[in-house]
């Protein structure tokens, strides 16, 4: 029976490796119709279900098998699964259970240094990814999850040197390509332009001319081919917008809900008393940099990009569609109890802070459509807005390349689309401005690039902070940075961004002529 077993596993095994889901299911399924406490069936089974979408009963296989065998493995993966379905604390657990039996393959190490990095933990997740590239040094995904860290870690000449030997490794990774063309500023004597064209020509897969067309265009501009690197990024915009299924009409739609849900009731059960501080704003505004200048004071400390708050919005509405964020959801949520939403925020930000003592900041840029909830859920929290030239905000999102997955940003490749969304922005911000008084501050990027030392006392005095010289030296923060603004926050302060704009003004056109229209302010 041993030798059986030990067949159906190894058949099971292999099976998994090819991505044979079937094969593998119907020998785990084997092996516990003769044992059902066999903790490697199911962690094969579990791993099967899981790998065909269904999350939860993965979990429940692969939770039997770590109550049977604590193996490190099995700890691992169980963390990935818990983090897919937004149990942060568990799957926080896991990774402490998997630490104290590690495993001795590459996977799993890759693993764990992912689910550390989905909680923040960059260094904790570096240790691992150098550790899976040791046990498989030709494995591309294992180096690029390494130089990735290494980069967030602000070690750039590690990353870059590591991005270098996967290229080498794999000369056509165009994720590769376009994490080594943003590592640093390019110059006309060292750049990559020459062979990121030549591979861009090569490419074929939609996702890789995407990402390779968002390297070419940044290092062309880099050089100061400004004109050719706008012709590049319209080509890539317009050739990936027109696979998208995507229509302004369906984020007016959440505006819309936004607005008419406001006023949200009070909350109904005691309401937390803790002052987190939100940044927020369009995309590229500068959020990163006052988050950075936030998290320099020494009772301050940075959570990231959470996505504490939708989420915990979207559990109080029990609405099951598609998308965090849409108006079904906004309309259920608002009869809850603000009270319980704020108690599942905190509760989801904690598994990403490394200090209870301190103050914590979420400067995900989209809670801006949270305010009401924000507002109610968590009343002695502090807002700060950035604000920057609507034209240089429509040319920031547009040059950038956000997650490409992500239905969230759909907006952002195509001027107009930004345009629109901008407007509904602008119109938005009107309404917390009047709602929100004194809870919430609108800071100008460009005026923080003008005088940092007068807003940094401003925004420090709004949330209560007394002021710390260590916050104008927020460029020798140490602290990870994993946003595509991690090059520019390890500077000081330059005013090279500031009206951008100006010198596409021919292309811009359009999108001024939008705004004049609506009486958006452009000069």
């Amino acid at each position: 029976m041993t030798e059986m077993r030990s067949a159906r596993v190894e058949a099971a095994r292999s099976a998994l490796s090819r991505g044979d889901l079937g094969a593998t299911h119907r020998f785990a399924t084997t092996l516990l119709s003769e044992n059902p406490k066999d903790a490697e069936a199911h962690f094969l089974l579990g791993v099967a279900e899981s790998s065909t979408g269904r999350i939860r009963s993965g979990i429940r296989h692969i939770d039997r098998a770590v109550r049977l065998d604590p193996q490190g493995e099995y700890c691992a993966n169980l963390a990935k699964l818990f983090t897919m379905v937004r149990q942060d604390g568990d799957a926080a657990s896991m990774l402490q259970a998997a630490e104290q039996a590690l495993p001795g393959d590459a996977l799993s190490r890759d693993t764990m240094g992912c689910v550390y990095a989905r909680l923040g933990n960059h260094a904790a997740a570096l240790v691992h990814f150098s550790e899976a590239v040791r046990l498989e040094p030709g494995h591309a995904g294992y180096r690029y999850n390494q130089a990735t860290t290494l980069n967030f870690l602000g070690r750039t000449e590690e990353a870059e040197a590591a991005l270098e030997a996967l290229i080498a490794l794999s000369p056509e990774d165009a994720r590769a390509h376009h994490l080594l063309a943003g590592l640093r500023r390019q110059n006309p004597e060292c750049n990559h332009i020459g062979r990121l064209a030549e591979i861009r020509g090569l490419a074929r897969k939609p996702r890789d001319r995407l990402l390779l067309g968002y390297a070419l265009a940044k290092e062309l501009e880099d050089v100061g081919q400004l004109d050719e690197a706008l012709d590049t990024l319209c080509c890539v915009n317009a050739e990936h917008r027109r696979t998208l299924p995507y229509a302004f009409e369906r984020d007016a739609a959440s505006f819309d809900a936004i607005e008419a849900a406001w006023p949200l009731p009070k909350p109904v059960g005691e309401a937390a008393t803790d002052s987190p501080i939100f940044v927020v704003g369009m995309p590229r505004t500068g959020t990163t940099l006052v988050d950075r200048i936030l998290s320099s004071h020494p009772a301050v400390e940075s959570a990231g990009e959470l996505q504490a708050m939708p989420l915990a919005v979207k559990k109080a509405a029990g609405t099951r569609t598609p998308t965090v964020l849409d108006p079904d959801t906004i309309a259920a949520a608002a009869g809850s109890d603000m009270a319980e939403i704020g108690r599942d925020f905190l509760q989801r930000a904690n598994h990403h802070r490394r200090n209870p003592s301190l103050r914590f900041t979420d400067k995900f840029p989209g809670n801006f459509q949270y305010l009401g909830f924000i507002a109610r859920a968590l009343p002695a929290s502090r807002i700060i807005c950035l604000r920057r030239h609507p034209m240089d905000t429509v040319l920031s999102n547009f040059r950038n390349l956000f997650a490409v997955t992500s239905r969230y940003y759909d907006y952002s490749y195509d001027l107009l689309d930004i345009a629109a969304y901008y407007m509904r922005f602008d119109r938005l911000m009107a309404l917390w401005r009047e709602a929100l008084a004194d809870r919430l501050i609108e800071v100008r990027y460009e005026d923080l690039i003008a005088d940092q030392e007068g807003e940094t006392r401003r925004i420090l005095a709004h949330c209560g902070l007394d002021w710390d010289e260590r916050c104008l030296s927020f460029h020798t923060n140490s602290a990870p940075v994993s946003t595509p603004s991690a090059a520019q926050v390890r500077q000081p302060i330059y005013a090279s961004s500031v009206a951008r704009w100006k010198r596409h003004g021919e292309v811009l056109e359009p999108v001024r002529r939008i705004f004049e229209n609506a009486g958006i302010a452009i000069d």
